[in-house]
């Protein structure tokens, strides 16, 4: 389980850099990656990168008689967020989507969520007051803007969401900012933050050096350079995975 002081750590880098981390030490396909594969939207670029375990919640805003039924629908949400540790990341998945009506994210909603130590939301949906939800210190990321919230009711909590080509279960370790998201099992957590570290500290070490040190060369040397650093990163690379041994 990652510890506080790794979320914090790991807020400080982007979400690419994330990604970097996880492909070095997962040892499922590169490609079966629980993260945005379609067009999202960080509204909120000015809060940086938000980092937390998902939560879930499915919901409805076209039909007046399901508001009707579930009079409670957020006293109830509210209530089972309250029983989950932080920080929390909420998926939202609009059952509405891809003809989204209303929200159940706005500058209401969104300083409660962040009293309940959501740091930020994502949905396939859309969402509204943002800046004000932003001052709260609350982030998200969304199909679109908009302007109501119609019937708006949290209807299903915990459940797995498929949102952005991924499905995403709750308590997944997720990283998200202006790039999209990235969800990761808790079992896959064990060594990201060192990989991470690795990663961004080789890249500095090899490649973009090559890169960077290019002022008077010729280009085919450039490029020589430029080969020698990658195959310098993958020596690097491979040295660290070869040192976490398991």
């Amino acid at each position: 389980m990652l510890s506080h002081s790794d979320i914090l750590e790991l807020r400080r880098w982007n979400t690419p850099t994330i990604y970097n981390g996880w492909e070095a030490v997962t040892k499922r396909e590169r490609l079966d990656c629980a993260m945005s594969w379609e067009e999202i939207t960080d509204f909120t670029p000015h809060v940086g990168p938000m980092v937390g375990f998902a939560v879930t919640v499915e919901y409805i805003c076209s039909d007046k008689k399901t508001k009707q039924d579930n009079p409670d629908c957020f006293k109830n949400f509210y209530r089972y967020l309250a029983e989950i540790p932080g920080p929390k990341v909420l998926f939202a998945k609009d059952l509405d989507a891809p003809k989204s009506v209303g929200s159940i994210f706005g500058e209401v909603t969104g300083n409660a969520y962040r009293a309940l130590n959501c740091v930020g939301a994502i949905t396939d949906g859309f969402i509204r007051d943002v800046d004000e939800a932003a001052y709260g210190g609350f982030k998200m990321l969304a199909k679109r803007l908009g302007v109501g919230h119609a019937y708006s009711c949290p209807l299903r909590f915990g459940t797995d969401v498929e949102m952005y080509g991924s499905v995403i279960k709750p308590g997944m370790f997720v990283h998200a900012d202006k790039y999209g998201f990235i969800a990761i099992p808790p079992e896959e957590t064990k060594h990201l933050v060192q990989a991470v570290r690795h990663m961004d500290r080789s890249e500095c070490k090899s490649s973009i050096p090559a890169a960077r040190e290019s002022i008077g060369k010729s280009l085919p040397d450039i490029a020589e350079a430029l080969a020698r650093g990658m195959q310098e990163q993958g020596r690097l690379g491979a040295e660290f995975i070869k040192s976490l041994g398991d």
